[in-house]
């Protein structure tokens, strides 16, 4: 239940920050926004590290290096999240972000990608992506 609530906590906040990064970006310019959201969050890690780390960065040795990429995408992410905002608004951006981020979810789980247990996209699964993306056309219908 605990996992539950987390995830519910991360998409309202993805959604809320997606919102406020755009804004920030139309007053002070998208790679400027983008610059002060990731600097404020790498001091902040640093902070939350030095008071609840428990890991050990000599063991950075023994990974897969694809896995350093999340870096890269954090910012990936970040501008086109304001980007797709700014040009689509929050309700249909977001959704289109959501089922992007289930259909490669459900890759990773198929696959086994990324060292995770393969998991079979089951007809349940695709119909409910279906049923999504059929949302997210009632939300773009203009009558």
């Amino acid at each position: 239940m605990v996992a539950v609530l987390f995830s519910i906590l991360a998409g309202a906040a993805m959604s809320v920050q997606g919102v406020m990064n755009t804004r920030l970006s139309d007053r002070i310019g998208l790679y400027e926004s983008n610059v002060l959201v990731q600097g404020i969050a790498f001091l902040l890690s640093v902070l939350v590290l030095l008071f609840l780390g428990k890991g050990n960065f000599a063991e950075l040795g023994g990974i897969n290096k694809i896995y350093l990429l999340g870096g890269f995408l954090g910012i990936v992410i970040t501008i086109t999240v304001m980007l797709s905002i700014k040009g689509l608004g929050p309700t249909v951006a977001i959704s289109i972000i959501l089922i992007s981020q289930l259909v490669v979810a459900a890759l990773i789980d198929g696959c086994g990608w990324f060292d995770t247990d393969r998991i079979a996209f089951c007809w349940q699964k695709f119909a409910g992506v279906v049923l999504m993306i059929g949302g997210v056309l009632l939300f773009k219908w203009k009558n």
